[in-house]
Formats: C-alpha cells, sequence, structure tokens
C-alpha cells in the first residue's frame, strides 16, 4: 500500500462512509448504492478509486460484485491498520461525520432485514425436504458436538470450509480461527450463509463462489480444511480431496463429515446424492492418496444414515508437480 494514493481516495466524504460501511459488513454495490441513496454508477466510481488505492477490493458472485475492505483484512500492515484507526477516530471526533455514519448504519439495517427474508423463503421452500433427510440421520447438535471434541484445543489457524452451504461450520468456529474462508457453488447457499453470518465482525469470514472441484487458492494456504455433508454430491471424490490437500499446508488438516455408506437409493433423486455415503477403508484410501494421514473414524449413531467423522493430517512433501499450479 502506497500513501499518496491512499490520501487521494480518502479525499472524499462518499469514499469515507464507503469505508466505514464495509468495515462493518461485505456490501454488493447495489446494496451500497442503497445505502448511500446514490446512483450505482456513481458508486462504482467511488468503488473503482478505493479498490486502486489497496483499500478495498471486489469479490464477484454471479452478477453480484461485493466488496470488502482490505484494512481490516490485511492483518499484520501498519498502513492498513493506521487507516483502521483513522476512519474510528474520526467517526468519534468528528461530529458531521459521525451523524453521517449514524444515518448509513440506519439505512443498513434494512438490508440486513432484506437478506434475513431472503434467506428464511429459501427455508420455507425447501424446509420440508430438508426435514425429511434429517430425519433420517444423527442430529445436527451431536453432530456438531462430537466434531468439537474431535478437533479438542488445537489451533484451527487459517480454515477453508468447502460446501458451506447455511454457514452453519463458518459460524461455529470463527471464534476458534485465524480466519475462515466459506466456499460454495451454488449462489443461493452463499446469499443464505451471508444472512446468517451477518452480525459477526466484516473480516471474520470471507465468502467465495468455488467448486471443490478446482480450487480458486493458491497451494498450501489453510491449516484446517472442513468438508461438512458435500462429498457425497461429488462425481469424483478422489479428485475433490487430491484438491483439498493442494491447498491445505503440511501438517494441516482436513476433517470429513459424511454419511457412512448406506443403501437409501431415494437420496439419489430426491437430493441429488451422487454418492451413497462412504465406507471406511474406501475414505481412507482416498485420503492416502491425496496426501493425508488417516485417524480413526468417529461414528455417530441416532438415525438410519449413520453420520461420520474422518480425520486426517497433512505428510509433508506430497503435492504433486501437477498440483503445485498456482491459482488466483
Amino acid at each position: 500500500m502506497h500513501i499518496e494514493p491512499i490520501v487521494k481516495a480518502l479525499a472524499d466524504p462518499t469514499r469515507l462512509r464507503i469505508m466505514r460501511l464495509i468495515g462493518v459488513i461485505e456490501l454488493a454495490i447495489g446494496e451500497l448504492a442503497q445505502v448511500l441513496c446514490q446512483s450505482q454508477p456513481r458508486v462504482s466510481r467511488h468503488v473503482g478509486i478505493l479498490c486502486d488505492a489497496g483499500l478495498a477490493e471486489r469479490n464477484r458472485e454471479g452478477s453480484w460484485v461485493f466488496l470488502r475492505a482490505r484494512a481490516g483484512r490485511d492483518r499484520g500492515s501498519p498502513m492498513g491498520e493506521a487507516v483502521a484507526h483513522l476512519l474510528a477516530t474520526a467517526e468519534r471526533e468528528d461530529p458531521e461525520f459521525a451523524a453521517a455514519c449514524a444515518d448509513d448504519r440506519r439505512h443498513l439495517a434494512a438490508i440486513r432485514a432484506s437478506r434475513e427474508e431472503h434467506a428464511a423463503s429459501f427455508f420455507a421452500a425447501h424446509a420440508e425436504e430438508w426435514d425429511q433427510l434429517r430425519s433420517l440421520h444423527s442430529p445436527d447438535q451431536l453432530v456438531e458436538e462430537r466434531l468439537i471434541a474431535a478437533l479438542g484445543d488445537h489451533a484451527l489457524g487459517a480454515v477453508l470450509d468447502i460446501g458451506t452451504g447455511t454457514g452453519r461450520m463458518a459460524e461455529l468456529f470463527a471464534p476458534r480461527a485465524g480466519s475462515i474462508v466459506a466456499l460454495d457453488k451454488s449462489l443461493d447457499m452463499l446469499r443464505v450463509a451471508r444472512a446468517k453470518l451477518q452480525h459477526l465482525p466484516a473480516d471474520a469470514v470471507e465468502l467465495v463462489q468455488g467448486d471443490f472441484a478446482a480450487l480458486p487458492f493458491a497451494p498450501q494456504r489453510f491449516d484446517t480444511v472442513l468438508l461438512h455433508q458435500v462429498l457425497h454430491f461429488a462425481l469424483n471424490p478422489a479428485a475433490a480431496l487430491m484438491e483439498a490437500a493442494r491447498v491445505t499446508r503440511d501438517g494441516g488438516r482436513i476433517v470429513i463429515i459424511d454419511f457412512a455408506s448406506h443403501g437409501h437409493e431415494e437420496l439419489r433423486d430426491r437430493y441429488a446424492h451422487v454418492r451413497l455415503g462412504f465406507t471406511d477403508a474406501a475414505l481412507a484410501a482416498m485420503m492416502a492418496q491425496a496426501g493425508f494421514e488417516p485417524a480413526p473414524p468417529i461414528a455417530l449413531d441416532g438415525g438410519e444414515l449413520m453420520v461420520k467423522i474422518w480425520m486426517g493430517s497433512r505428510r509433508a512433501n506430497q503435492i504433486s508437480a501437477d498440483q503445485t499450479k498456482s491459482v488466483k
């Protein structure tokens, strides 16, 4: 980050308000325009200046573009921390700026409510089918309790939640993680997760659209990789685990929560399950092939479909030449 473009970027009251807003919550360009009561093209020009200065960055999800602050996310960056501190101080000491920020946050409440309404509508449309599936397997609370116990007191570090769905795993582990990236292929599910996680600090969880078959991350970026009820959707689960291994640091952990092998063929048509669960031997073999040292699985009773937790640690020097190709 360089001082001259930063100072120029901050020399505008609208851009100062934008920085305070995205310090609270990640916002789409259209949402920013709604809060600021300005046209979307005008807001987009301000956003471009902030991004060019390195103060913010765009995150595209389908036709939507979300804006997030870099100042809060670049931990250890003295310049970024100084900007965040300056803006917080300005809101405390400058009554006019404080009044504008307070007004913006009142408008922001409408954005939060709209997100929650969308999430509620999505759940209402799918509630019956999800309730039917839940009735077949171990209670969610039991799964979470056993997962927390299995992870123990070890630091989670940088976490990747693959197939985040509603964002529950990201919400559950945000207090323990150094950082969390929550990834999902579905734009609808990302909108649900965004509504669920909006009570967390803006830099607590980063939401990213992507596919577990081609993760948009550089090698060895994460310390803990979670796949919660997602691997049974994979056409090639072995390849998905290889890709998960690529982005896991040496000594890092993978945690897979999924169904044990079962015979409920109706789940293929009703819920688009590609795999009818996994045997311990098959999953251990796939994990080992990907470069993980498998740990003994943990079985959770409490339903027709048994849920299991499979864990493994990343062995050093296991990344092949093909896996080391960097990605954006």
